[in-house]
């Protein structure tokens, strides 16, 4: 039963995607309302983290990744909490929110439904310092954040095909992981979209005789809708159309295969529709 719903949904999607995209621009303006409507709460608390630092001085967060220039305290856990968490609960005042357990994806991800939209959300928390390396026109993806092509014919489980993460000077294979589409046991599907929220912060004048750090304050929030599985290599095909929408990431060779991540070019996405990339920012409250 999950198997033929979902191969319904697969081909409809395929016959005629336009209402997947639209629900997918739905979504990210929901969310962008959301954030706009109570910017001055999500910036208070994103901002409470500096001004309780003597709480946790004593115990900085390490840097992750690659050779990491030292130049900021990590901050990703702080948008994970005060604006992932946050945007969840809010969410949930404004349409029916299920916690479908799936073993991995994005930070946050439900199936969310009311009048105007049913889906299978996943929302990821990817904070950047303001002029830093990631602050820039892409994001950096790995495979179990982004839906595939999702085949579920005579194989006994969803299959997603490779595709190719194409750079300028080198090119790799990329394996999403999520399906496209999310069949449950109770007769349901839900088309999976796929948002980005990017908290961008910026790192306050130091003193120049203690060098003492004064704290990270949000500067803005970008949202990206990185489109389904099946928009990407089915119809419209947008990976096909769009040479660079994938772009190789940060992972060397030595890694598996299949674990490594890509980037998505922002830029691309934008030229593809305007409301897949959005920057907000609201009235500051003060630090």
């Amino acid at each position: 039963m999950m198997r033929r719903n979902y191969n319904l949904i697969r081909a409809s999607i395929i016959a005629n995607p336009l209402p997947l995209i639209e629900l997918e621009e739905k979504l990210i303006n929901l969310i962008a309302e959301i954030i706009t409507e109570n910017w001055a709460e999500f910036e208070r608390d994103f901002n409470e983290a500096s001004r309780n630092f003597p709480l946790w001085a004593n115990h900085i967060p390490r840097d992750r990744g690659r050779a990491p220039r030292g130049d900021q305290i990590p901050w990703i856990e702080v948008g994970e909490h005060s604006i992932g968490h946050k945007l969840s609960r809010m969410i949930s005042g404004i349409a029916e929110v299920r916690e479908i357990g799936l073993p991995f994806g994005s930070d946050d991800r439900f199936v969310i439904t009311n009048d105007e939209v049913s889906a299978f959300l996943f929302c990821d928390l990817k904070s950047v310092l303001h002029g830093g390396g990631d602050d820039a026109d892409y994001i950096v993806v790995p495979p179990q954040q982004v839906s595939g092509n999702g085949r579920w014919d005579t194989t006994p489980s969803v299959v997603n095909d490779s595709v190719t993460a194409v750079g300028q000077r080198a090119q790799h294979p990329f394996h999403p992981s999520l399906p496209p589409i999310v069949a449950t046991s109770d007769g349901h599907t839900y088309p999976s979209v796929h948002i980005f929220i990017k908290p961008v912060y910026r790192i306050q004048s130091r003193t120049t005789d203690e060098q003492r750090w004064t704290g990270q304050p949000l500067d803005r929030i970008k949202l990206i809708c990185v489109p389904n599985g099946l928009l990407l290599t089915e119809n419209p095909a947008y990976l096909s159309r769009y040479r660079g929408l994938f772009y190789p990431g940060k992972d060397d060779k030595s890694k598996p295969a299949e674990s490594l991540r890509c980037r998505v070019n922002t830029r691309i996405l934008g030229e593809i529709a305007s409301w897949r990339v959005k920057v907000l920012t609201g009235p500051s409250i003060g630090d």
